[in-house]
């Protein structure tokens, strides 16, 4: 016990030296380090706006941590200065974990709030992000004639520092998409917003492109045989597109024959409708299916039971009938989305060329 005491001794009065000696002989204060070949991999960013979007990876090239970011020098390619996408706008940022076991909207939002932040701007990480408040209205996208001018060219540099130094990084660029609400977006022109036309086709202005629905064992009621969704024959498409009174925070599922006429939900007859999506006070009727739902769709990129994979919800609507022989067949059509945008949407699956058989044979 002895031997500790005067060890622990000996360890205080040398660390007590040491501090006086370096005050005696005015030595300087430790700093970080911070290297000169700090960088990012990527210094071109495309978000799209109206989408919460993280953006850099930061090469601290072993500096010292933390580091504090400032975006200096916001500026077009022709030197003018913008400060649009700095503003000020409410978002959702969580404060506890989005299970995807919530039993209701108030559970869900009881887990999130709305705070200020700029639109764009850089987190204590190095790493950029462009909030889902960012809108076209707000912010001016990349010209809608795909061109890449000087003069449009959104420019800006990055300081970074810590007690060990300073670095300028220059000449960072962000060209943002205009919203894009949705994913699949393939019937959207991503230049300017409008109908997208047929890529085999792109000269026919009375030609688009469309959504393609997944589908499996759909016979069609003329032809007798298996609808097909693909590049070159379009048979079942799907439309996501705004609904009118809604309560701000729905989602509704339709379905639509050859002719554009209403099919009856209750026609696709093993669909689990409750486990459809993530939603509550389901609407059954005779013309869709609705839901109160939380936007964006899915909310977070974690695998649950509506979103698989974490990164986009998925809605499989499935019926069965009996073929030759007696055979129970089972059909499917569905989806693999994004709704980034809070509203009242609705997903609509056509029957463009051919109705499907739901009777038995």
């Amino acid at each position: 016990m002895m031997k500790i005491l005067k060890y622990n001794l000996l360890l205080l009065t040398a660390l007590i030296l040491v501090s006086g000696c370096r005050k005696l002989l005015d030595l300087p204060e430790e700093k970080d380090y911070l290297s000169g070949k700090l960088n990012y991999s990527n210094k071109v960013f495309e978000p799209v706006l109206g989408r919460t979007t993280v953006m850099g990876t930061l090469n601290a090239d072993n500096s010292t941590l933390p580091m504090q970011f400032e975006i200096v020098n916001a500026r077009y390619g022709d030197g003018r200065p913008y400060d649009d996408m700095f503003k000020v706008h409410k978002t959702w940022v969580w404060t506890s974990a989005y299970t995807g076991k919530e039993t209701s909207l108030e559970q869900i939002n009881a887990k999130r709030k709305l705070e200020d932040h700029p639109m764009f701007e850089i987190r204590s990480s190095g790493q950029f992000i462009m909030w889902q408040s960012s809108t076209d209205e707000l912010i001016d996208p990349r010209p809608a004639d795909s061109s890449n001018r000087v003069q449009d060219m959104r420019l800006f540099d990055l300081k970074v520092k810590n007690s060990g130094g300073e670095v300028l990084l220059r000449d960072f660029q962000i060209r943002p998409w205009r919203e894009r609400s949705y994913e699949p977006s393939t019937d959207i022109n991503p230049y300017t917003g409008a109908v997208a036309r047929d890529p085999k086709d792109p000269n026919n202005p009375n030609k688009r492109d469309y959504i393609l629905a997944d589908i499996g064992n759909i016979i069609g009621t003329s032809s007798d045989l298996p609808l097909i969704s693909n590049a070159d024959q379009k048979d079942v498409v799907v439309y996501i597109r705004p609904f009118t009174g809604g309560n701000g925070h729905s989602l509704r599922f339709k379905f639509l024959d050859k002719d554009e006429q209403v099919i009856d939900p209750a026609k696709f007859n093993e669909t689990k409708w409750e486990q459809l999506v993530h939603g509550f006070n389901m609407q059954q009727t005779t013309t869709y299916v609705q839901y109160d739902v939380a936007y964006p769709i899915p909310l977070v990129n974690i695998s649950t039971p509506y979103a698989p994979n974490g990164s986009q919800a998925s809605s499989y609507i499935k019926y069965s009938r009996r073929g030759f022989g007696g055979i129970k067949t089972t059909a499917y059509l569905g989806l693999t989305y994004n709704i980034f945008k809070a509203g009242d949407w609705e997903i609509v699956f056509h029957f463009r060329r051919e109705n499907p058989k739901f009777q038995d044979e």
